[in-house]
């Protein structure tokens, strides 16, 4: 832990509320930051939302150190050796992300111009975090930066709050949760399965997926470097990742599309199947800024080459990207493939709805929204949709839906959550509070086990 330093004293005293309210959904690959205020008309969308990488990176080309925001200026993304202050979800080094905090809070360009003593907080954290991170990230928030006030929340309760995906919905006014809401959170570190009743975590029914962003982006790293090493290139393959890889729409279509890409043995070659294999051209930071894919070359032997575009004269590395389009994405529903005894996604989902009270089971399935950067994956969403109906009866409804924007779905939640000046009383727990009752009365007041 860092050791507590002078913080402006805030004047807000039991009750009180600071004019905004900064909310910041911590996330393990990024932060999503922005404001918003009780006493402001403005709705929220999310353009008042800023990506922030969540992360401290050292490049063995210009031998500088980037934190946080800082990431955003750096020209070449190649060889960056990532220090990422969360692990499967929680903070575990809090001298690495109060580093990030602090540069993401200033009034430099880039930054958010937050002044902490005249603010209100809301922070997400990932379900049961263990006892003694809750207290750090307690102790930080007020020891450390002194936020006026504060509401420590699991990230997926505030898509309750968020508009819903569901035509057939009625979007909720500031304030109101959705009564009833299934989360899929495909994130970073894994993917989690959280049920919402008003808003409300029910925790007994909460599941995780030890599959995430990370887990595909090694996956697809280990893949590519049969051919061209790639292992000390995270930017770059997550690159590649979002570019080309999709989820094929059923086993089946897998199988195919694994046939479709087999090049044949010694003594019976096939021709590669074009329309799913592709070639990647590699960024150099010079010419190319980002990677970009184009129909493969059948020229191109051994799955890369380097060679002189015809059009600019410019040396290009080229890496064919064949089968990993879509076997590295497929670990989401059989993580079963590399190893791992957990059921797959919708194997996860039903354990979930298995495990509430039989007359919540329909509504619940009938309001399933995926939020999360993995969740962007194409066909990820119509995949999920055909396993969940039919491993269901047929007489039960199943709506899958994803978010406008999964990633920024939770901080719009929290930031129309924002806007009510009854919620932010009955939930936000003011630094004089802190100083009076203790880090063990805000825990249970956060746990909600204490009232207003």
């Amino acid at each position: 832990m860092a050791k507590p330093k002078n913080v402006p004293a805030s004047t807000l005293s039991t009750g009180d509320l600071a004019s905004r309210t900064l909310i910041l959904d911590n996330g393990a690959h990024t932060i999503k930051a922005g404001y918003s205020s009780h006493l402001d008309n403005h709705a929220p969308n999310h353009q008042d939302c800023t990506i922030i990488p969540n992360c401290i990176a050292r490049s063995t080309r210009d031998k500088r150190t980037y934190i946080g925001p800082e990431l955003t200026t750096c020209l070449d993304y190649g060889e960056l050796a990532y220090r990422r202050p969360v692990e499967k979800g929680y903070v575990v080094n809090w001298e690495g992300e109060k580093a990030i905090w602090e540069r993401s809070f200033s009034s430099e360009e880039g930054g958010l111009g937050c002044e902490p003593a005249e603010t209100n907080l809301i922070l997400t954290e990932q379900p049961n975090a263990p006892v003694t991170l809750q207290r750090w990230t307690d102790e930080m928030v007020f020891e450390e930066f002194g936020f006026g006030a504060y509401y420590r929340t699991i990230g997926a309760s505030l898509n309750a709050w968020a508009p819903s995906p569901f035509p057939s919905t009625a979007d909720s006014v500031s304030g109101l949760p959705v009564e009833c809401l299934l989360v899929v959170d495909a994130g970073y570190s894994h993917t989690t399965i959280t049920p919402l009743y008003h808003g409300r975590p029910l925790h007994s029914a909460i599941r995780r997926l030890d599959v995430g962003g990370k887990v595909l982006t090694n996956r697809l790293k280990d893949c590519i470097s049969r051919t061209f090493d790639v292992h000390r290139e995270d930017h770059i393959v997550s690159e590649i990742k979002e570019d080309v890889c999709y989820v094929s729409p059923s086993p089946s279509a897998f199988a195919a599309d694994l046939e479709r890409t087999w090049k044949g043995g010694r003594y019976d070659a096939r021709e590669l199947d074009t329309t799913v294999v592709v070639d990647y051209v590699l960024p150099d930071y010079e010419h190319i800024k980002r990677g970009y894919h184009r129909p493969h070359d059948a020229k191109i032997k051994g799955g890369r080459v380097l060679r002189v575009d015809e059009e600019t004269g410019r040396r290009e590395h080229v890496v064919t990207v064949g089968n990993e389009r879509f076997t590295v994405p497929e670990l989401l529903f059989t993580p079963s493939d590399i190893g791992m005894s957990q059921p797959g996604l919708c194997g996860v989902i039903l354990q979930s709805i298995h495990s509430l009270p039989e007359g919540l089971r329909q509504v619940f399935l009938a309001n399933i929204i995926v939020v999360g950067g993995s969740g962007l994956l194409p066909g990820f969403v119509e995949r999920l949709d055909a396993e969940l109906r039919g491993a269901v009866d047929e007489d039960l409804v199943v709506r899958v839906a994803r978010a406008e924007d999964p990633l920024k779905n939770s901080w719009l939640g929290g930031a129309r959550m924002a806007q009510d000046e009854g919620n932010l009383r009955q939930r936000l727990v003011t630094r004089a509070e802190w100083m009076e009752h203790g880090e063990g009365w805000v825990r249970r007041r956060f746990a909600g086990k204490i009232g207003r």
